[in-house]
């Protein structure tokens, strides 16, 4: 692999390239107009300007996206996470192009993004599975569904993810109207409006395992992560290891993720997310992410392994993953993201120029961004502007020091969520591990709204 295109924006396009640069790759990044300017752009070895400011017209168009690639001699396509990066047709288009896709294959993301078949796959290789249904195809069919797994119930879009197309049944009376939400903006998000139901954990945890694997039939894994503190099923803050768990539960966790990608041969990075029933100490499979995440940092920062430069090994065909034994774990990271949003005015985007940028710096300080002094956001894409990601020898030392990271982080010019993500690492509930799912939406948000 001599040539990377890099199909996406923001931090994470400044962290593929440079994991591709420490591996003599060169890097060609392509722009919307919005993004001209970006620190990717400055970085990269060149820049293509692909279309307009919309994704829709520029990051989101996976012919153009192959064509630039073509036209600028790159033999690779990197997709980061969200825009393409799940999508097959951009796999697809580059096996029939001849260009290495640093991701899985194009079947795998097929197979696995769709939510009833990843079930079934799951199910196949014996991972324990939350009760549910298999396809809705309307709300009186939701009833009767409801009525075999019991309230409450969530909606789920079989081609969904990030929390679109979910939602929460409590009683048969509100089960049509939510299913008519659902289904239509699953169809509107993902073009397909196709629901399942599965039965709503009420105390859960949410709980997903880092895993590589060479398309051979190895996989290894890189820990768990606990992502359990969201907001309307976004994650907001993200820790590895799970501390929650038993380490017998963790394990049998991780051998369940390990043998699911293992029994399809699975080549790249992927992450298999799990519902953690704390009353019931049980964890069940809910999804496979076909890509590198948001989160991989903390998977990153325990056991010292740099999953995107092993991203581009195996695509190059050449990399031979090592033994289980042979990744190391230790120390405590968190991460919280840092989003360009008004938390106290229902989360409102908040795009602009940084007139002042000053994160934090120091051992066991890390920040993956794109930002800088002056930096414009723009308006149309994702508010996410940079990672802070903690580390520490435990996590009771690394919840202390996030605090300190959090204080001295100082961003003006634009509202970003600074002051929640302090208010959460400062509860006593986040400090003493008392998380769930729910517990950002039902205990800190009213009292923070509150003033």
């Amino acid at each position: 692999m001599n040539r990377v295109l890099v199909a996406n924006r923001g931090e994470i396009a400044v962290r593929v390239i440079r994991a591709a640069h420490s591996l003599g790759i060169e890097a060609v990044q392509i722009v919307s107009d919005a993004d001209r300017d970006s620190l990717a752009a400055c970085i990269a070895d060149r820049v293509v300007v692909i279309g307009p400011a919309p994704a829709r017209q520029s990051y989101l168009v996976a012919q153009l996206v192959i064509h630039t690639a073509l036209a600028t001699g790159c033999d690779a396509v990197h997709p980061g996470y969200g825009f393409l990066s799940e999508r097959a047709e951009l796999a697809r288009l580059c096996a029939s192009h001849g260009l290495a896709f640093v991701g899985p294959a194009a079947d795998t993301i097929d197979a696995l993004g769709d939510k009833l078949r990843a079930r079934e796959i799951a199910a196949r290789a014996g991972v324990p599975l939350v009760p549910g249904s298999d396809q809705i195809v309307d709300a009186e069919a939701a009833r009767r569904a409801a009525k075999k797994i019991g309230f409450p119930i969530v909606m789920k879009a079989a081609a969904g993810g990030g929390g679109r197309g979910m939602f929460v049944a409590r009683d048969m009376s509100s089960i049509g109207a939510m299913f008519d939400k659902a289904s239509g903006e699953a169809t509107e998000v993902f073009g397909d409006g196709t629901m399942y139901m599965e039965r709503y954990v009420e105390n859960a945890r949410h709980v997903e395992v880092q895993l590589m694997g060479d398309g051979k039939g190895r996989v290894v894994h890189f820990g768990e992560r606990d992502c359990s503190v969201q907001r309307r099923y976004q994650k907001v803050v993200e820790e590895a290891p799970c501390t929650a768990m038993p380490d017998s539960l963790r394990e049998e966790l991780r051998k369940a993720a390990t043998s699911l990608l293992a029994s399809m041969n699975y080549a790249n990075a992927g992450t298999v997310e799990f519902l953690y029933d704390v009353g019931r100490r049980a964890f069940y499979f809910m999804e496979v992410n076909t890509r590198i995440q948001v989160e991989h940092p903390v998977s990153e920062q325990i056991t010292g392994v740099d999953l995107v430069r092993m991203q581009f090994q195996i695509a190059g065909g050449d990399y031979l993953l090592g033994r289980q034994d042979q990744i190391r774990f230790g120390r405590h990271a968190i991460e919280c993201r840092i989003n360009a949003e008004d938390p106290l005015n229902e989360f409102q985007p908040s795009p602009g120029r940084i007139t002042r940028w000053r994160p934090p710096s120091g051992a066991g300080i890390r920040v993956d961004t794109h930002c800088c002094d002056g930096y414009i956001v723009p308006p149309f894409y994702d508010s996410m502007i940079a990672k802070l990601i903690v580390t520490a020898v435990d996590r009771p030392a690394t919840v202390e020091r996030l605090i300190r990271a959090l204080d001295s982080f100082e961003i003006e010019g634009l509202r970003t969520n600074l002051p929640l993500l302090r208010e959460i690492v400062m509860h006593d509930d986040f400090r003493e591990n008392r998380l769930r799912t729910g517990w950002l939406e039902q205990t800190v948000l009213p009292v923070f709204t509150a003033g």
